[in-house]
């Protein structure tokens, strides 16, 4: 389907990779991974045409479509959420239009159409079914909905929405337009749980090859069968998951060890024999041995260095120890404008709590933090820190608070106290800037050196209550442990939101849930970690069992007179009524079953997740039949 040659890509004299060779079959979910700057998404920007390699060559089987999904997306039209994902149905839309005109043409035929007329109109008919013409609408009201994108945004202006949602509006297109091949940069940085959850539903049934760059460990041990790793500017491959890869991977270094340890003996006695031998009576021998010591440094030479064992280290300190309440708000309320989030909020934190909060994007998440951290102050009601409480908040836009001004180390300098002053270079090595890189423009960072740099000021707070929101956004996975692991160590208290399952699941004492609700967010608390979070949702969608009830039947009233037309009215309605009760079931059958596949203990199990996976297509076939009847029969009831 496509196949990479040779390519290579420079920057400024730095080289981001050379010789990188493969290709993508049909069938292919390749997670493409790598440290942040080794090159990944330029590598993807190649691959979709949006960007041009030095050197090399990108072959593409012919008709196939790439559909590549950018890390940041900006809005460029005036259209609504609803008219621009109805672009992705251009196709569809010309094939509709060719079968209106076919049968006008028919229609306005006097006599019975030609035969010539109704194989035409046979072949559109079979065209249009095919690209799903038939569900094509309600297929994408459900794809923008699964992506967090409900009716209630389907007419607001893309100017309006944020990089996050825009780039679900261009994840929706890609859904529902199907290319052969899908480049995805980065498709879960944006999504919250249950959207993540649905999506992994839909990409585990899609019917194209899938390139992905992610740094979400569990989404590539669930849905890719290959690596391609970018790492020394080499592109290395491997089969399998990114469990597989990481096993595999710690293989091929040990061969490569072994290999490198046996090429510098084989170098060192050759070169003694040479030394002691070079001017004697074997000194054809000697030279013998002065071009086989240059074939081995050249074989040296080839193998790939040493992955480097600097990583970055944290240790937050937690500082002076609180009282056993560490925040507590009681009858807390938050509106913006009409749209009212919290009416009454009970909340309350005990110290060495880790309390993750999770949910759809929107929900209140955000609010509950910033309330917390007192970045936000209630419209009523009391928020209170407890006796030697010290917070410090990491804002889920905290990199961009950044000064681009100021350098790396300037930076650190503003937000320092003095008796800090002396320990910022070795804060900074803590979070890998070191030599010339604290001289560095934060303007010139790196979306994932912006965050680390982020969280070494929140480092010197030495709060002991942090308040995080998407702590790990931006940051590689190697990062990623190395802050869950310091998180770990915290002696503090810790509220967080995240979307990344194993980062709530190391940390997580408590999950508090927060949904939307009848004028205001609801609010649920569950006990352990996100495993435990999961399995109690996938405990609660299992349909309740029947209660056969004993009593008797009351007898049915006799109908009252009506009109005709009152009569055929009703009945659409009680139809209606019970389509909706059908897809409200159906509905509820999908999302318990996107739940048991977010739980990573069921992930483990293939067999498992193909039943979960062909069930949930069943189900969503059923729906998907169903959403256009009820559309039709309610505008005819009403």
């Amino acid at each position: 389907m496509l196949q990479l040659d040779e390519l290579a890509k420079s920057y400024a004299g730095r080289v981001l990779f050379e010789h990188a060779s493969a290709e993508v079959r049909a069938d292919d979910r390749v997670g493409l991974v790598g440290k942040n700057g080794a090159g990944k998404t330029t590598l993807l920007r190649i691959l979709a045409g949006a960007e041009h390699a030095d050197s090399g060559a990108v072959r593409l089987q012919r008709g196939t479509r790439i559909g590549y999904l950018r890390q940041e997306v900006s809005a460029v039209s005036e259209r609504t959420v609803i008219e621009e994902a109805e672009t992705a149905l251009a196709p569809i839309r010309a094939l509709e239009a060719r079968l209106r005109a076919l049968e006008d043409e028919m229609a306005a035929s006097h006599e019975s159409p030609s035969e010539s007329l109704a194989e035409r109109y046979d072949a559109a008919h079979r065209a249009y079914e095919a690209a799903g013409g038939f569900s094509a609408d309600a297929e994408l009201r459900s794809t923008l909905t699964g992506l967090g994108l409900g009716p209630e945004k389907w007419h607001e202006p893309l100017r309006k929405l944020s990089g996050g949602w825009l780039m679900r509006v261009e994840l929706a297109k890609l859904l529902i337009a199907k290319p052969e091949l899908l480049l995805l940069d980065e498709p879960t940085n944006h999504l919250d749980l249950p959207s993540i959850a649905w999506f992994e539903g839909v990409l585990a049934s899609y019917p194209g090859a899938v390139v992905v760059v992610s740094h979400d460990r569990v989404f590539l041990d669930r849905h890719t069968n290959r690596i391609a790793e970018l790492e020394g500017a080499r592109l290395s491959l491997y089969k399998g998951n990114y469990s597989g890869y990481v096993t595999q991977k710690a293989l091929r270094l040990e061969d490569v060890e072994a290999r490198r340890a046996n090429l510098e003996r084989a170098i060192a006695h050759k070169e003694k024999f040479v030394a002691r031998f070079r001017y004697g009576t074997k000194a054809s021998q000697a030279q013998s041995r002065l071009k086989a010591i240059d074939k081995l440094q050249a074989e040296l030479e080839e193998l790939p260095e040493a992955a480097a064992q600097r990583k970055m280290r944290a240790r937050f300190s937690a500082g002076v120890r609180p009282g056993e309440i560490v925040l507590r708000m009681e009858r807390a309320a938050k509106a913006y404008g009409e749209n009212t989030v919290y009416r009454s909020l009970d909340f309350e934190l005990k110290r060495g709590e880790r309390v993750a909060l999770v949910g759809p994007n929107g929900a209140g998440k955000s609010t509950l933090l910033r309330l917390a951290a007192g970045a936000l102050t209630p419209d009523r009601g009391a928020r209170e820190l407890g006796h030697n409480a010290h917070c410090a908040f990491y804002a889920q836009h905290q990199v961009d608070a950044l000064d681009a001004s100021r350098t790396v180390l300037g930076e650190l300098e503003h937000e320092a106290k003095l008796d800090d002053i002396p320990r910022l270079r070795g804060i900074l090595g803590a979070f890998l800037f070191s030599g010339d890189d604290v001289d560095k423009k934060v303007s010139v960072l790196s979306g994932g050196e912006k965050a680390r740099l982020a969280l070494a000021k929140l480092l010197l707070a030495r709060a002991n209550f942090l308040v995080l929101d998407e702590p790990t956004n931006h940051l590689d996975m190697d990062a990623r442990d190395v802050l869950t692991e310091a998180l770990a160590g915290y002696g503090g208290t810790l509220l967080f939101v995240s979307h990344d399952r194993l980062f709530i699941e190391a940390l997580a004492t408590r999950v508090v849930e927060i949904t939307p609700g009848q004028g205001e967010a609801r609010v649920r608390h569950f006990l352990g970690g996100y495993e435990s979070y999961a399995a109690a949702l996938a405990k609660e969608a299992e349909p309740a069992p029947k209660q056969r009830s004993s009593a008797p039947k009351p007898a049915a009233a006799p109908p009252k007179p009506a009109k005709r037309k009152d009569n055929a009215q009703r009945k659409l309605r009680e139809r209606a009524e019970a389509l909706e009760r059908e897809i409200e079931s159906l509905e509820a059958a999908v999302t318990r079953l996107d739940w048991l596949a977010a739980d990573p203990e069921v992930a483990k199990d293939g067999e498992r997740m193909r039943e979960i996976a062909a069930e949930r297509r069943a189900q969503k076939d059923k729906l998907d039949a169903l959403y256009p009847e009820w559309e039709r029969i309610s505008a005819e009831a009403e």
